[in-house]
């Protein structure tokens, strides 16, 4: 077994449904991962599905385990990361695990925590089989989508939140007309997905230039247009001023400060996953930082021509192919005729 893609169809979609459930509750559980868990019974059929409650509640491996009842004795536990071993606002999974009967334990990705970690070991102590990590490489993970545990464990390793650029941009690179014109690049699909997107994140930042060009609300928004129930924390950067009735506003407001300075204070604030929809001159200062860990590429099936690029050259942008950055292409989706591309750097 080499990956994620290779694992025998019925854990596969196992797995899934446990990434799905994570999924469900991006944004909620910060600064924990938002983990997924499946309970299968003895005969392997689903009998409870679980995430992490936001903090002080149960995580995942819990409340799977609570909605399996006594049928998860004797069955196996499937967790998108592995079970934790420690004490902190809630007991250790491993042991509620333990307590429950399940007698193997699959999970996709290890807890990098000196503290939280080794939850697996406890369990193979005690007579549990357990398989895991399923992802050792980023080669694992070659043609999965993205886990909803997988900005987390970067932000462990950078010690700051995991950033991720997002742009909407036609064929020829524009993302809007040289006039300034710029909303609806793309179709509704696209737009539909961008705003689950916000509703799964901690935080969606932009620059004051957007602020003031097209004054977005950056709100999770459904399809009829009512709010999500989870809305990431507003964030503007820039040293121009905003109108007071902008309407962003209120936000979390950076003027003087350097893109590392924000991440570190977004981070003691407990935030973890960032969404940045700054336009061409916010995209280009991350990427100068190199401060960019994933890529949303939305495509409209267009050309304008001329406008204003995506991304604005300046001093600091690599002229060179040496100072290229290699981001691994993990998903691409067609959407209502529109495309989105998802790229990650590294492996979790």
């Amino acid at each position: 077994m080499t990956g994620i893609a290779d694992l025998p169809p019925a854990l596969r979609e196992v797995v899934a449904r446990a990434d799905a459930a994570g999924q469900a509750v991006r944004g909620t559980t910060s600064p924990n991962p938002p983990v997924g868990a499946v309970i299968l019974d003895t005969a392997g059929e689903v009998v409870g599905v679980g995430a992490t409650s936001p903090v002080g509640g149960p995580h995942a491996e819990v409340n799977a385990l609570a909605a399996a009842g006594e049928r998860a004795r004797g069955g196996t536990a499937v967790v998108t990361l592995e079970p934790c071993n420690h004490t902190g606002r809630t007991g250790p999974c491993s042991e509620a695990l333990l307590a429950a009967g399940i007698a193997e334990v699959v999970y996709v990705f290890a807890d990098p925590g000196a503290a939280a970690g080794g939850g697996g070991d406890r369990l193979r102590r005690a007579g549990v089989t357990v398989t895991g990590p399923l992802v050792t490489a980023s080669t694992d993970l070659a043609g999965v989508p993205q886990f909803s545990v997988e900005p987390w464990l970067a932000a462990q390793q950078l010690g700051r939140p995991h950033v991720t650029l997002k742009y909407a941009g036609t064929l020829d690179g524009f993302a809007a007309a040289t006039d300034g014109t710029s909303q609806w690049i793309t179709g509704e699909a696209a737009r539909a997905r961008v705003h689950l997107d916000r509703s799964r994140r901690d935080a969606i930042l932009v620059g004051t230039g957007t602020v003031r060009a097209d004054n977005p609300r950056l709100t999770a928004r459904r399809p009829d247009g009512g709010l999500y129930d989870h809305q990431p924390v507003r964030v503007v950067v820039g040293r121009t001023g905003v109108p007071a009735d902008a309407a962003v506003l209120p936000a979390l407001r950076y003027r003087d400060e350097g893109l590392p300075e924000v991440l570190a204070d977004l981070w003691d604030r407990g935030m973890v996953d960032l969404l940045v929809e700054g336009g061409p001159h916010v995209a280009a200062s991350f990427i100068a930082a190199d401060l960019v860990d994933a890529v949303d590429a939305y495509t409209a099936p267009a050309l304008l021509g001329a406008g204003i690029p995506v991304v604005a050259p300046g001093p600091h942008m690599s002229t060179t192919m040496a100072g290229i950055r290699r981001f691994t292409l993990r998903s691409v989706e067609a959407l209502g005729g529109d495309v989105v591309s998802v790229a990650v750097r590294g492996r979790p």
